[in-house]
């Protein structure tokens, strides 16, 4: 079996990124800031509506929730084309915990010894990017509801503030008391992420032990006014698992996202289970089931079940398997003409748009015009910034909530080979939505021809 790298990235950058520099990453110092207590309930109507039995055959969107979205997404990309300057955050990551009450095996946001963002990071962060112009904002962890009370405070001034709030979670915590104290302070997604029917070793998120919090979950959506929508993380060990989430989703009428388990872009610590440790990463003898599944997801997709993923990207999940980056191509068997990539399917991925080989025959990810540090921040639990998810380990200077120290200079150079081994679907949305004309369609298709019905879709519908 092929040995895994410690990380994806070529090894010149990997060492600038890792490299502690001359001087450790000033940290903001406090100013004792605290977070507004939350008035519960603000919407006592809604706190006692149970919400539909059934979910109802179409979701209709008031004038001030479409408002919102327009207020947290398309006035913050107008601005960012029209004014001077490179750093103009449209979606922001406040990884509140980096602590988790889970362990998935394939994770690496998980240290159960960093501490958790205080109130005066918090608060500070949402003003920094407020003042930016940012709208958008996510509670990433680790587990971010792990200090409920705290993730209630940072939703309500977020919401307060005008901030579109988005909350990724595994549901364990998702008590029927805290959905309905955060829907009533402004939550408006839920990223609720399921990798397993069952839960298994290696593959913790399952649906089975947070099904009555789900429900619950989304039977109050139609009154809150927040959508939910599923995010898999496709697995060597849960194909029929994602096929078995995938039609629960189809029938409550509830969106999926679905990403493609990676080895880690930056090297990891010692908790960390690499690829020779660990069930959940895929090896060429699972290809076949990969491409099956795939294929599957390609075909629900045109029937018209609600994905955020397009059509290409689901695609492009073939190529990328077999993609783990310079040399490792060869330890995984591909020996430059494709017989190491099952016969002919190694062609067909090379000719692929947006797929290219090289002059050492290694195949790679084009440019796709990635917006990470320019469009996309990250707030570690400190408070110093990043310009994306696998940067959060680097020990590079990019500064903090005070001052930050992106230079397009440093991104575009960076980003020059990161790019070629990256699959994050997050940034590769934004990059892909990150062009006027598609804008322009999405805001007339969902606006004007299907006056805002529906939930969570991909970009191209």
């Amino acid at each position: 079996m092929a040995t895994a790298p410690k990380f994806r990235i070529d090894v010149d950058i990997h060492k600038l990124l890792m490299n502690a520099p001359p001087e450790p990453v000033q940290l903001p110092v406090s100013r004792g800031m605290t977070l507004p207590e939350p008035v519960f309930p603000q919407y006592p109507a809604k706190l006692s509506d149970p919400g539909p039995e059934s979910p109802p055959a179409s979701r209709n969107w008031t004038w001030p929730q479409v408002r919102r979205k327009m207020r947290g997404w398309l006035f913050p990309y107008l601005r960012s084309r029209l004014l001077p300057g490179d750093f103009h955050p449209i979606t922001a990551y406040l990884f509140v915990e980096y602590k988790c009450n889970l362990d998935c095996w394939y994770c690496w946001a998980y240290n159960n010894q960093v501490k958790g963002m205080t109130e005066d990071i918090a608060r500070r962060s949402i003003d920094w990017l407020h003042d930016h112009g940012c709208r958008v904002l996510a509670l990433m962890g680790g587990e971010p509801l792990l200090r409920p009370q705290f993730a209630h405070k940072v939703v309500y001034y977020a919401a307060q503030k005008g901030f579109w709030v988005y909350i990724g979670t595994n549901g364990r915590l998702l008590r029927p008391e805290v959905t309905d104290r955060l829907g009533d302070a402004g939550v408006n997604v839920y990223n609720f992420a399921l990798d397993a029917w069952e839960e298994k070793p290696s593959l913790p998120k399952a649906l089975v032990p947070v099904r009555k919090n789900l429900e619950y979950l989304m039977r109050k959506q139609y009154g809150y006014g927040y959508m939910v929508f599923f995010n898999i993380n496709i697995c060597r060990n849960n194909s029929q698992d994602v096929r078995q989430i995938t039609e629960f989703a189809r029938e409550h009428r509830i969106a999926t996202d679905y990403h493609i388990n990676e080895t880690p872009m930056l090297e990891q610590d010692e908790h960390f289970r690499h690829l020779s440790e660990n069930p959940t990463y895929i090896r060429p003898e699972d290809w076949p089931q990969i491409d099956a599944l795939v294929d599957w997801l390609l075909e629900k997709n045109q029937a018209g079940y609600q994905m955020v993923n397009s059509v290409q990207r689901l695609q492009e999940m073939k190529a990328f398997v077999r993609m783990a980056g310079g040399a490792d191509l060869q330890r995984l068997g591909w020996n430059g003409d494709g017989t190491g990539m099952n016969g002919d399917v190694a062609g067909k991925i090379g000719n692929m748009p947006g797929i290219v080989q090289d002059a050492n025959s290694e195949l790679h990810f084009a440019g796709w015009n990635c917006r990470a540090g320019q469009n996309n921040v990250i707030i570690r639990t400190d408070g110093t910034v990043a310009p994306c998810f696998p940067m959060y380990p680097s020990t590079f200077d990019w500064g903090n909530i005070d001052r930050h120290k992106f230079a397009a200079p440093q991104l575009a150079d960076m980003k020059k080979t990161c790019q070629q081994h990256c699959f994050s679907t997050l940034n590769h949305n934004l990059a892909y939505c990150y062009n006027d004309a598609r804008v322009i369609k999405f805001v007339w298709t969902n606006l004007v021809k299907n006056r805002m019905r529906g939930g969570a879709r991909g970009f191209e519908d």
